[in-house]
């Protein structure tokens, strides 16, 4: 079988990785790629949202699977782009058509779909421009601290938590009069702020069956201590320790089992990945957020966790018959650190030579911003630049082969959080 992979970051490359190891898969191609794909896989020049030269390309090299890594592509259609294409209806594509890619390309959608079908979440309103005074008054009648979400796509950073009052609704203005994350905070969602841990969850889905994939546990703010700017992800681990059986059923009972239910209702025939961040309260899950697709760096510690073929599971998957899948799990802990370019998530430069990858003998590095120059030296080409991922008998041990591999590579200004996963060795939540 000839598959595609749509994406560029450290997720492709994990899917890649995985993907390879399958006897189902022929040829891998990867579009537009990084350095790491292109060890293992072929990368194709195209942007992620040129549907028509995918479509091209698909037809060319008899593409059978697209497997879409990031969210933009599902959003703007691509599922929707192929089935008018009479010539390319049968391509296996993994990821929901638009309908069902709102689940996280609008807040306000999916936070009125969780609201809907009864799924535990936080309070919020939904403001605009138009009702920019409402909200101000709006945020002085609700505690502290206050979420700020924006409604579209922000690349994993349209969500700020105000400490104060004053500094919710200055960012309310800047998000919605300024146009802080642009087109993605044209509506805003002012929501209560949960206290608790987060948890990431992860089911494929053939829309009416699904097979739950480890969870995983991932660190957004820059800063050690989960302190200052919003990323893409700093670094993950799996699995979770207060994810036991019993937190994990409720989660199927409470949040997992009423979403496939209401995609149903919806009339949403959703294939592919969905991604619940979760919130455990006190021992009870309330859903964050839905994503359409694998997280990262989430990817990165799940997928290495999966024993089974995974083209096999992503076949079951397109054909539609998920019922008679079980996922086989290695019992071994993984944890990844995401190394970063000096500025990130703000200003950061690229094309700086990666040294010492060779010497990583022990993780994998998951390249996600990163490149080959004309005199073949991997270089930077991104804000998040590799993931070192690590597999151990425990999470101590896992730790320390991400941590060893994150001090062995090399490029001038190089960034990583010290501190990931360290929480769970010290204390284990409840």
């Amino acid at each position: 079988m000839n598959i595609l992979i749509i994406g560029a970051g450290g997720r492709e490359h994990a899917l890649a990785w995985k993907i390879q190891q399958s006897p189902l898969c022929t040829n891998l191609f990867v579009a537009p790629g990084n350095a790491g794909t292109e060890k293992i896989a072929k990368n194709v020049p195209l942007i992620v949202t040129d549907f028509e030269g995918i479509a091209k390309f698909v037809t060319n090299e008899d593409i059978e699977m697209i497997v879409v890594g990031p969210e933009e592509p599902l959003v703007k259609g691509l599922r929707d782009f192929f089935s008018e294409l009479p010539n390319l209806t049968k391509v296996h594509i993994i990821g929901p058509d638009h309908k069902g890619a709102l689940l996280e390309g609008s807040k306000d959608f999916s936070k009125r779909f969780m609201l809907k079908y009864g799924i535990p979440t936080a309070n919020a309103k939904t403001f605009t421009i138009d009702s920019l005074q409402h909200g101000l008054e709006y945020l002085d009648a609700i505690q502290l601290p206050i979420v700020l979400k924006a409604d579209g796509l922000a690349a994993g950073k349209g969500v700020l938590i105000c400490p104060t009052h004053e500094e919710a609704k200055t960012n309310l203005r800047q998000m919605l009069s300024e146009k802080m994350f642009g087109e993605a905070s044209h509506k805003v969602l002012v929501e209560e702020f949960l206290e608790g841990i987060e948890l990431s969850v992860f089911i494929i889905t053939d829309g009416k069956n699904y097979v739950t994939l480890p969870e995983a546990k991932d660190y957004k703010r820059i800063g050690e201590g989960e302190t200052g700017l919003n990323t893409g992800g700093m670094g993950a681990v799996s699995p979770v320790g207060f994810a036991d059986k019993h937190f994990m059923n409720k989660v199927h009972q409470k949040i997992i089992e009423p979403t496939i239910r209401g995609l149903q209702q919806e009339q949403i025939d959703y294939i592919g990945f969905i991604f619940i961040g979760l919130m455990n309260v006190d021992g009870e899950p309330y859903a964050i957020e839905y994503n359409i697709r694998l997280g990262d760096p989430e990817a990165q510690v799940v997928l290495p966790r999966i024993k089974s073929d995974l083209v096999e599971l992503l076949m079951a998957t397109a054909e539609r018959r998920l019922q008679n899948e079980k996922l086989e799990i290695f019992d071994q802990t993984a944890s990844t650190v995401v190394v970063v370019a000096e500025g990130y998530p703000g200003t950061y430069k690229t094309g700086k030579i990666i040294n010492n990858l060779d010497k990583i003998t022990r993780a994998n590095a998951f390249h996600a911003g990163t490149a080959t120059n004309k005199n073949n030296q991997i270089i930077t080409n991104g804000g998040r630049v590799i993931a070192m991922t690590g597999l151990g008998e425990n999470l101590k041990e896992a730790l320390e082969i991400s941590f060893e591999a994150a001090d062995t590579v090399h490029w001038d200004g190089l960034y990583f959080r010290r501190d990931i996963g360290k929480d769970l060795l010290v204390t284990p939540p409840l």
